[in-house]
């Protein structure tokens, strides 16, 4: 009885947990599959269709647009905010009271809901001369530039939110990381004649490997599901310039009213984010057994 009641008691602590996400998170990502393959009529009952759904998303030139975009957006905010959080992990980690101070300040815009901080960079980023972001170029002698306003210009300023509002959080994962790295390692090298380079390059990065590994993850699973940064700075625009796949599949659900239709590429995009999830995972694991 003991042994059983020792087994069941860590289960009891996660009980309520586990039920949030079954509800919340399994059920509704079933039914979302389910859905997929039915056209759905509210109130006149749901018309099984079979792949139909599917059919129209692979010969759907404006979804193939949508996953252009998605993917540009990215692999941009991706490698944009690992490489500014990196660097600051490195500016900012240390035991000493001023450097936790600056990490807090640096750490804020992680906890700014993205919807004030997309109306935030929407203000900063108005495209006339009275824009803050427009002023600044005007002290010297540049712009007005366009930014959102622009189709040339509107996904590299989304994804310039995504990095200010991502790269913080990245920062602290892989302050935790350099935290873990045994100091030894850099004395060793130090003695050996290493540079500062040499000792980044041969020390840091491999130790960090797995840390990165974590983080590429998130922000892959973080990158393909972009909406909210996106709908609030631009709707999809301009001329459909920033148009995500998920802001595709909320055009489809709500203004076109085609649940089955946004559920197939719902599908099709979590099919997508767990094949490069494990994909990683898998490269991950080769290059550690390397």
């Amino acid at each position: 009885m003991r042994r059983a009641g020792h087994r069941i008691t860590p289960w009891l602590y996660l009980a309520p947990v586990l039920v949030f996400i079954a509800v919340f998170k399994a059920w509704p990502t079933i039914w979302g599959v389910y859905l997929s393959f039915f056209h759905v009529r509210p109130y006149l009952g749901n018309e099984y269709v079979g792949g139909a759904n599917y059919n129209e998303a692979f010969s759907d030139p404006e979804l193939r647009s949508a996953v252009v975009h998605t993917l540009i957006d990215a692999v941009g905010a991706v490698a944009g905010s690992i490489t500014v959080g990196f660097g600051l992990a490195l500016l900012l980690e240390g035991p000493a009271r001023h450097l936790r101070i600056l990490r807090t300040g640096v750490f804020l815009p992680t906890v700014v809901a993205m919807v004030a901080a997309a109306e935030l960079w929407q203000t900063l980023l108005y495209p006339s001369g009275y824009g803050a972001a427009n002023s600044v170029l005007g002290w010297f002698g540049l712009g007005p530039a366009p930014f959102l306003s622009s189709p040339h210009s509107s996904l590299a300023s989304v994804i310039l939110i995504q990095v200010w509002k991502n790269a913080p959080y990245d920062m602290v994962i892989f302050v935790a990381g350099l935290a873990g790295i045994d100091r030894q390692l850099y004395e060793a090298a130090h003695i050996d004649g290493a540079s500062a380079w040499q000792r980044l390059r041969w020390v840091t990065l491999p130790a960090l490997r797995p840390i990165t590994t974590i983080v590429l993850t998130l922000g892959i699973i973080r990158g393909l599901r972009v909406f909210t940064e996106i709908w609030v700075a631009t709707a999809g625009g301009p001329a459909g310039s920033t148009q995500s796949v998920v802001t595709y599949i909320y055009q489809q659900f709500s203004q076109n009213n085609d649940a089955g239709y946004a559920a197939a590429i719902g599908t099709l995009l979590l099919a997508v984010t767990i094949t490069l999830t494990c994909l990683n995972l898998w490269w991950r694991n080769r290059r550690e057994a390397w």
